[in-house]
């Protein structure tokens, strides 16, 4: 995933004409693609036989998977992998949480007079609370990333537990807090066809990245400040992560920070570039529509 590197905006899929929180308005649309693609195979495969006939079949399905696993696709939903600005801005976005890491990072954030969004898993803020109203506290996004966080099947989940999921999460964060969460992030980043229509339902924005370090698996910053820095750009959404068990995401974030400010970046969350209109937009059905 690594090779997701963040483009110039004037030549990116979305301008700034397009709103940046964007619920899936269609969540099945998907379905006609499919049946008119397979159908298409089969009568190619009945006019020319196998050799043209499977090869077809495997591309046509490659596709579908393609949406599933890559982070940035927008297959089966909108989804935002890069803020709308040619200024020096990033995102950054801490999943995980929250952790015994949360208020040693808010502390960083802090010195750097930085702004971050922690998309937080729900059985972990129920067991974190304190966390959770610290975080909304000092000014920060709290984002939806899943009710237990299935790392190895949410790729797969079917629609009633892909529901649960998200579902539950939103209603653990808005009881915390108060405030329902705006932003989704898809466990590993992969996001099947079923969840599109909880988060229209929602009002739920998918969020990607085009900048990251895997420093949820690599223990040695200097490397993984190595590779984020390959995918700074203006509006870079930069991914990272907390409570990993290597035990060295602060020492990480701590770098990554010290980096951006001698690299002349400052981070921003995503509501201060968006019309106030759009911002304070209505109901979460309401905001699908």
């Amino acid at each position: 995933m690594e090779g997701a590197q963040c483009t110039p905006w004037h030549d990116a899929a979305m301008t700034t004409a397009t709103p940046l929180h964007r619920p899936p308005r269609h969540p099945r649309a998907w379905w006609p693609l499919l049946l008119a693609s397979q159908a298409l195979v089969a009568w190619l495969w009945w006019r020319f036989g196998t050799q043209v006939g499977l090869p077809l079949m495997l591309a046509s399905h490659a596709l579908f998977c393609w949406g599933v696993f890559w982070p940035q696709s927008r297959l089966y939903s909108p989804v935002l992998s890069r803020l709308p600005t040619n200024d020096n801005t990033v995102w950054l976005t801490i999943d995980d949480g929250p952790s015994a890491d949360t208020h040693a990072i808010l502390d960083l954030l802090d010195a750097h007079d930085a702004k971050a969004t922690f998309f937080l898993v729900g059985e972990r803020a129920m067991q974190r609370p304190d966390e959770v109203h610290e975080i909304a506290r000092r000014g920060h996004g709290i984002g939806n990333h899943s009710a237990s966080h299935p790392s190895a099947t949410f790729w797969m989940l079917g629609p009633q537990q892909m529901r649960a999921e998200i579902e539950r999460t939103q209603g653990i964060l808005r009881d915390i807090t108060g405030t329902a969460p705006r932003w989704f992030r898809a466990v590993v980043g992969m996001a099947n066809p079923f969840v599109s229509a909880p988060l229209r339902d929602l009002g739920l924005a998918r969020v990607a990245w085009c900048a990251r370090g895997f420093d949820a698996v690599a223990a040695d910053p200097a490397t993984v400040i190595a590779r984020i820095e390959r995918g700074l750009r203006p509006g870079a959404i930069v991914l990272l992560h907390e409570g990993a068990t290597h035990g060295r995401n602060i020492e990480t974030i701590s770098l990554l920070l010290d980096r951006l400010d001698a690299l002349g970046f400052r981070s921003v969350l995503p509501e201060s570039l968006e019309p106030e209109q759009e911002t304070l937009s209505a109901s979460p059905r309401s905001a699908s529509c």
